[in-house]
This record gives structure tokens, sequence and C-alpha cells, in this order.
């Protein structure tokens, strides 16, 4: 095994300028990454926001990077992205992080030392938990903690290989730390949500113990830990392991709807907004990211017309049940099943969009929408489809949800119709932009939606 020794490390004030070194390396490495949003458009100039040396060997970085790429209609390309990183430094790598190493620094203050994603280190994962556990200050970095949860040390951690717009750590199979990758101003509704929830006493979230945030360059949360739940299967697993037996799922889905219905109604208590949904606004929303994801999205342009129906169908209607906080991106990836419980994780909402967004009122029909498009999704996985497992999945979840609320989402077509066009246009986006696979499964949903009308 290579000897792995510390790096010649600079301090104090001047370890910016080191940092400013590394630019090279991560324009090349940075478009790689799973969680990098910016992959259709190329990487025009990186800046290094901030600098914090963590422990020795360690550095986290916020940087920003830069994009070109074609107008949207009648707008601008967006400015670009901050991410968040956490590198390590050493003079040699061993060969168990030769899936971390991300290049060797050529000039500056670190030349010739070895730089790697530390999140891929056992070791500096395991003193990233530490910090958590001993809330305190590290340059414009804050660890906090809820005092109530103490946290054991030496527990083990392991990096999550999963597909996702995140990093997450498994520590012991006891906490699990989502270290944030795209980061906006703000509280991020991953911590924001399931602490509100946890204090209503809901107890389908796993409450957060602890989470680290900056003040520089803006204030903004970079991490989270909660209880790890290891005896529990995603909806998405479960949802696709009935299908290969040839199960319902009429059961789980039912249960699945009530338990959606008492996330929303502890929101609502949570955070009183008492605001109305003007669908008017709505429509002409949801019409404006139509027409942006057709520009992007070719195969996306005949169905055009018929899509607009969908949400011109909005205007004059029945608003609805009144708009509170939600989840934001519902779907069967983002339960959990443990026994005959389902839990709810993930709630910071669409990545892509605004955290102001993310964090305002919604209608609770847009998280309905997209649970409702995710068994669509999972009846696409095998064939021959079967449509029908899909639609009794539908049928009884709505009427969970119904059995909990004091409304049948059932009865809302016109409104339901729109927020799963909007989310099927949504996925259009998506998977033409990271998954261009699965574009076919989105597209039939889209001609379904516009052709016959939903």
């Amino acid at each position: 095994m290579s000897k792995t020794t510390a790096p010649r490390r600079p301090s104090g004030p001047g370890i910016d300028r080191p940092a400013a070194t590394l630019t090279g390396l991560l324009r090349e490495w940075l478009p790689g990454q799973r969680w990098f949003a910016g992959k259709d458009r190329p990487v025009t100039d990186l800046d290094v926001l901030s600098t914090t040396e963590l422990f020795p060997g360690c550095l986290h970085l916020l940087v920003h990077a830069s994009h070109t790429g074609v107008p949207a209609p009648g707008g601008t390309p967006p400015p670009g992205d901050c991410y968040q990183l956490l590198l390590g430094v050493r003079e040699h790598v061993s060969p168990r992080l030769a899936r971390a190493f991300i290049g060797r620094v050529h000039e500056g203050p670190l030349a010739g030392l070895a730089v790697y994603d530390a999140l891929q280190d056992p070791r500096s994962a395991e003193l990233l938990l530490e910090r958590l556990r001993h809330p305190g200050t590290a340059g414009p970095l804050h660890f906090e903690a809820d005092p109530s949860v103490p946290v054991p040390a030496g527990l083990a951690p392991r990096l999550l290989d999963a597909e996702q717009s995140n990093s997450s750590l498994v520590y012991g199979d006891r906490y699990i730390l989502k270290v944030f990758r795209r980061i906006q101003p703000g509280v991020n509704p991953d911590l924001e949500l399931p602490g509100a929830l946890a204090a209503q006493g809901c107890t389908r979230v796993p409450a957060p113990v602890a989470w680290f945030r900056t003040a520089e360059p803006r204030a903004a949360t970079l991490g989270v830990l909660q209880p790890f739940l290891p005896d529990a299967s995603d909806g998405w697993a479960l949802a696709l392991h009935a299908l290969a037996i040839g199960d319902e799922f009429t059961t789980e889905a039912h249960e699945l709807g009530q338990a959606t219905a008492d996330i929303h109604l502890t929101l609502a208590a949570a955070f009183p907004s008492g605001a109305g949904t003007e669908n008017e606004r709505t429509a002409a929303a949801m019409t404006e990211r139509l027409e942006a994801a057709a520009h992007s999205v070719p195969a996306l342009r005949p169905f055009v017309p018929g899509l607009r129906t969908a949400f011109g169908a909005l205007v004059g209607r029945d608003a609805g049940p009144p708009a509170q906080r939600i989840h934001g991106d519902l779907h069967l990836g983002q339960v959990l099943r443990a026994g005959r419980d389902w839990f709810v994780i993930d709630f910071e909402g669409e990545p892509s969009k605004p955290l102001a967004e993310r964090r305002s009122a919604q209608s609770p029909v847009r998280d309905i929408a997209g649970m409702l498009r995710s068994f669509d999704y999972a009846a696409r996985q095998r064939r021959p489809w079967r449509p029908e497992w899909a639609r009794r999945c539908r049928e009884a979840y709505c009427a969970g949800y119904a059995a909990r609320a004091s409304w049948d989402p059932r009865t809302k077509h016109a409104l339901l119709r729109a927020y799963e066009t909007d989310r099927a246009v949504y996925e259009v986006l998506y998977e033409a932009r990271h998954r261009p696979d699965w574009l076919p499964v989105p597209m039939a949903a889209i001609e379904r939606l516009a052709v016959r009308g939903g």
C-alpha cells in the first residue's frame, strides 16, 4: 500500500491562494460528477468563493461554476451554480482512494500534491462526524446539534453509491449525513421541514440531530445528520418487486396516501399561511415551463398545443385546497417502509428550482401528482407495460389520502391533470439532460395527457 502523508499545508489568511490553484483540476472534474447540474453547459469559469481548513489534509470549498448556453425564450442563460466540495490534499493517495482521485497540483503552494474527494476517505468522513458531534465553528462554518440526541463516537462511515443530487454518508447504520452539493443561500427545506414536523410530534420523518451551515459568502445550509433506517426499503424498490412477482401494490399505495396526508396536515399546522392558490398565475407559470422545456427538448414540441389545454383548463376553476408548505419532489424514491409504516425523506424539493420557490407555499396537489407519476414510472420498468397496475395504485393512493384529509384528489380532475402535466414536462427535461434512455417513460405520459386529455 502506498504511503499516505499529510501535505505541506499553508495556514492562516493565505489559505485561499493555494485553493485558487485547484481551479484547473476542478473545472475538468466537476462536469463528470453525478450531482453537477450543468452537464449540458460548458464550464467557462470557476471561482473559489470560500476556503476553510476543516482539519489537517482536508479543505472545505465553496466554488462557483459559470456556464455558457443557449438562452431560453425571453431569458438569458443562468449565471451558474455554487457547489460544496470537501477535498483531501496529500503527497500520496492510497490505492483504496483511486476512485476519489481528482488530480495533482502543478503550481503554487500545493504544487506536487494529490487532490481527491474527501467524502470517499473513511478517515475524513470520521473527522467530519466528530465536527458534528462537537458543535462549534471553523472559519465561516458553523456546526450545530440537538443537545437531546447524543451521537456516539466511532461509527464506521460508508458513502452511498445511489444516484442522487447530493452525497450521503451512513455512519454505523445508525445515522445518515446528507452533504448538499449545489448550494443556494437560505435555510434548506431538508433541514427546516423535518425539524418542524418532528417538533409537531410527527413520527413519519427522521428528525435532524445535527447540521452544519456557512455564514459566508452568504448564509446557507450545507449538510444534515438524521437517524438512518437500516431495515427500511424505499417505495421504488418495493413497487418494482411487486411488479416482478405479479403482486398488487394497492394496500401499500393506500397507506402511502394516508402518510402523505399526515405530512400535509402537519405541515399546514406548522407553517400556517392562509394563502389561496391563484389558478391563473399557476397556469401561466406552467405554460412558461412547458415552452422553455420544448425549446430544449425537440421531442416535446409536437405536443405543446395539447398540453397547453391542461393548463388553460385551470382558469376559472375551483382553486382546490389552500396553498401550504409541501414536500416538493414526492415520488416512490422519497419514501421508506419499515414494517407497516411509511416514512418520508428528502424534503429538499426539486434541486433545479430556486430555494425561495421551494420554500414557498404551494398546492398539495403538486405532491400528489408527483406520486401518481411515480406509479406510472414503476409500471413501465417491465414489459409488457402494466397500465392497470399503475391505475389501481393511483386509485388506492388517492383513496388513502382522502381517508385522512378533508378532500379527495379524485374530485379535482382539472387541477390534478394540470399538475401531472407539469410534472411530466419536468421529467422530460430531466431525462433528456441526465438519462436519455429513460426519456420514453415521461414522453408516453406526455402523449396521453396531450392527446387524450389525461
